[in-house]
């Protein structure tokens, strides 16, 4: 989840967008399980609960990312048959989506570091609900690029994706609590070892490939990236960004920067768990203090995403 934080206000230009044509890449369903375990002492958020979110903020589509991963975070106490409980939260996630699938498309996760990872991934691809796409969180799941296991295990399920043609939406900011290495060279392993990986799949990385803020690591990481893009490094071609991030007045601008070095075309808009503070009408409104321009705030908010596109028939 990111971290939120009031970005102090200033007056730019807003898009006037119609009612209904918003598409958030970045929200959440937490199941009764997941929900107390994310955050302490919640019940989580429902389908039937975020709906009427997401019409008070004219959200027409949400991407829904499984907060399954939660159940394997080697930081929290363990949970018991948890091979089982990741089966069954996963499956949860499914069945809410199910009940709106002209609102919400759901993307399963799983911790990559597990065993069970890759027969998960399998899994979910065979789930008509799920088999879009996979979250991944690198900090909940405490996956360290810079370890050699970590990298190989990482490899392995990212081609899993590949091969089932699924998605990723990656947190590939490590653990803040812990504070392991990440910046640049972070990044330059994940485009130089990962992005390979997924030649045939959009990947999109969360928070501007950040942990939610526009700190000065996630501007190391993002700028080699954007580098890359402006390369034409064909390792990039299918790389894309949620901007479901915060930022101090101080960071906006270069934030703002940042978004415009990438392109518009491969930003998504995104609000994150819709908390006390951080409904979806809210993140909103927060978003647009950003000093982008209308025109760009439209663009972020209506691109239509490759794993959003109608199939065409074979």
């Amino acid at each position: 989840m990111a971290t939120i934080r009031l970005l102090a206000p200033v007056l730019f230009a807003v898009a006037a967008l119609a009612p209904a044509q918003i598409i958030d890449y970045h929200q959440h369903l937490y199941s009764p399980v997941a929900g107390p375990i994310s955050v302490a002492g919640w019940k989580g958020v429902t389908a039937d609960e975020l709906i009427p979110l997401m019409d008070e903020a004219h959200v027409s589509r949400a991407v829904v990312l499984s907060t399954t991963y939660s159940l394997a975070n080697p930081h929290k106490p363990p949970v018991p048959n948890e091979r089982e409980a990741v089966r069954k939260d996963n499956d949860w996630m499914s069945a809410q989506v199910a009940m709106y699938p002209d609102r919400l498309t759901g993307l399963c996760s799983v911790n990559p570091l597990k065993p069970y990872a890759i027969e998960e991934i399998n899994r979910c691809a065979k789930d008509p609900n799920l088999r879009t796409g996979l979250k991944l969180h690198f900090g909940n799941s405490d996956v360290d690029v810079d370890n050699p296991s970590h990298l190989a295990q990482l490899k392995r399920v990212f081609r899993a994706a590949n091969r089932n043609r699924m998605a990723i939406v990656v947190h590939a900011h490590a653990n803040v609590n812990f504070n392991p290495p990440y910046g640049s060279r972070e990044a330059r392993i994940f485009l130089e070892q990962l992005l390979p990986e997924t030649p045939d799949i959009t990947v999109v990385l969360a928070h501007m490939a950040g942990a939610g803020d526009f700190d000065k690591f996630t501007q190391q990481a993002s700028a080699v990236y954007a580098d890359a893009i402006a390369r034409h490094d064909p390792r990039v071609r299918n790389l894309y960004f949620d901007a479901c991030i915060s930022a101090t007045a101080a960071e906006a601008p270069p934030l703002a920067q940042r978004i415009r070095e990438i392109g518009i075309s491969r930003i998504f808009y995104g609000s994150d768990a819709p908390v006390k503070g951080n409904l979806p009408a809210d993140a909103l409104a927060r978003w647009h203090n950003f000093p982008l321009t209308a025109e760009e705030f439209r663009s972020i908010e209506t691109n239509l995403a490759p794993f959003l596109q109608p199939v065409p028939p074979r």
